[in-house]
């Protein structure tokens, strides 16, 4: 039996395997959709693939795709052995509207909307038993405006548009070598955006260096950042390469850049007009050949009033500015990232860790002033206090349980019940009725109060509290961006 099947509708051979046919059948219909189709076995190895999928990977990535894992295509993050996809599968799941980024052939990487289910055994036995899983793919911008989804690509997944709109920047930047400045609260992720922006750019072969502005005194930040030579300063025995060397033909990242004393600024801005520097203690010029990433969890607009970041290096660096939302903006989030963390934790161990419910709403209600980094630290901490394979609200540290409790509004919270085995008490969300809105609303803020309240009820799930509301999914995710709560 062949591995691959047209999409079309063509001529079935007389002595065609019934099981081909069948796949074919399938393959027509989702084709004259514009659906890529693919069926995957028990080892999740791609066992049929249509021809569409030649338009995006190009037909020597297809033939090589044939039995190749299927995270060779989408990514570990979704079907590694650990994947929150390669696991609902295995557990009889279905999965819709999730989103994965996937190699293109010559316009660089695609960002494509994603369904997987198990395959059900059909009646009349024709279809291949060895094909066990199913999943369609489609382009992206057919499924723009699904708030329901989820964007999965170089380590990083999100559901919230927000983040698809940053996964989108980044495609449209694989050809540019602009200076990018992302900026963020502390743990929001600066540093893993920063290298998912240089392996999508033309430098992607070059080095990655990484460099903490913040990390070293003025005096030794210039000598890091450009080098020295030898008798340049008291034990400097020998000539030393800095990092905008390092970083030659790659991308060098200059964390914390609003640290960067205001005599060093002076010279990176001249890296960054002309292009060249000079070693500490030497006279011969050097070209630099790096591509700048700069990130910063200060507010440089208010540097610049206060006078101590440089106007025109502010400018210098903010060709493309890429705001990363913290975590308590984009709520959505916390789940799959928290479990997609939880799952490297345990494969560390060698443990199969999940969630329990209530911890599912424990996190959901904490405000993560740390972001993805806390909620990182948290899991580790959980994965390491609990005895069995599911993580309990009591294995979290207190300030998580003290603070979901805080922030939870009084009026949606059910009593506190006590978690087994332990004598800390950890309030429950549970979903409850709320009233529709109407075109007299009271204003702004009570509009605001009501759909935040709504959203908490129903553990922000889009779908649930549109309806709750009275609402279409699109006209609530209008309100709530025009109320800054998406």
């Amino acid at each position: 039996m062949t591995q691959e099947v047209a999409a079309g509708c063509s001529p079935v051979p007389p002595l065609a395997d019934p099981a081909e046919i069948a796949f074919s059948a399938v393959n027509a219909a989702f084709g004259s959709l514009g659906r890529v189709c693919m069926a995957l076995d028990a080892q999740f190895r791609i066992r049929y693939a249509s021809r569409l999928l030649e338009g995006l990977v190009g037909a020597d990535g297809l033939a090589r795709l044939r039995g190749a894992p299927i995270e060779e295509l989408l990514g570990p993050e979704l079907f590694g052995p650990d994947g929150p996809l390669r696991r609902a599968l295995m557990a009889g799941e279905k999965r819709e509207g999730w989103r994965a980024m996937i190699p293109g052939a010559g316009d660089g990487p695609r960002l494509m909307s994603l369904s997987a289910t198990p395959l059900q055994r059909d009646p009349l036995g024709v279809c291949d038993p060895a094909a066990v899983y199913l999943v369609v793919l489609r382009p992206d911008d057919e499924a723009a405006n699904d708030l329901a989804t989820s964007v999965a690509g170089s380590g990083l997944i999100s559901r919230a548009p927000a983040m698809a709109r940053i996964f989108r920047l980044i495609d449209t930047l694989q050809h540019s070598e602009s200076t990018v400045l992302i900026t963020g609260e502390s743990g929001t992720g600066k540093e893993v955006m920063a290298r998912v922006v240089h392996a999508h750019s033309p430098r992607r072969s070059g080095p990655f260096v990484a460099f903490n502005a913040a990390a070293l005194p003025g005096d030794l930040l210039e000598s890091e950042l450009f080098g020295h030579v030898r008798g340049a300063f008291t034990g400097a025995v020998r000539d030393r390469v800095g990092r905008f060397e390092a970083a030659t033909d790659g991308t060098l990242f200059l964390d914390e850049v609003g640290d960067v004393p205001l005599h060093l600024q002076v010279k990176l801005l001249r890296v960054l007009q002309e292009h060249t520097y000079e070693r500490v203690g030497d006279s011969q010029q050097r070209t630099a050949n790096a591509r700048i990433i700069a990130a910063t969890n200060r507010d440089l607009r208010k540097a610049v009033a206060d006078g101590t970041f440089r106007e025109d290096l502010y400018y210098r660096l903010r060709v493309i500015p890429m705001e990363l939302p913290p975590l308590r903006s984009r709520r959505e989030d916390i789940e799959p990232i928290a479990r997609l963390l939880l799952s490297r934790v345990g494969a560390r161990t060698g443990r199969a860790l999940r969630l329990s419910p209530a911890t599912v709403r424990a996190l959901l209600s904490y405000p993560w002033p740390g972001n993805v980094r806390e909620l990182e630290n948290a899991l580790e901490f959980a994965a390491t206090i609990t005895a069995g394979q599911t993580v309990q609200p009591e294995d979290l540290p207190r300030e998580i349980l003290e603070g979901a409790a805080e922030a939870r509004p009084a009026e949606a919270a059910a009593p506190p019940a006590a978690a087994p085995g332990a004598g800390a008490a950890v309030h429950v969300l549970e979903p409850r009725p709320v009233a529709p809105l109407t075109p007299h609303a009271a204003g702004q803020d009570a509009e605001r109060a009501r759909i935040e309240r709504a959203l908490e009820a129903h553990r922000w799930s889009r779908a649930a509290t549109a309806q709750a509301l009275g609402l279409s999914r699109s006209t609530l995710w209008r309100r709530m961006r025009a109320l800054g709560l998406g």
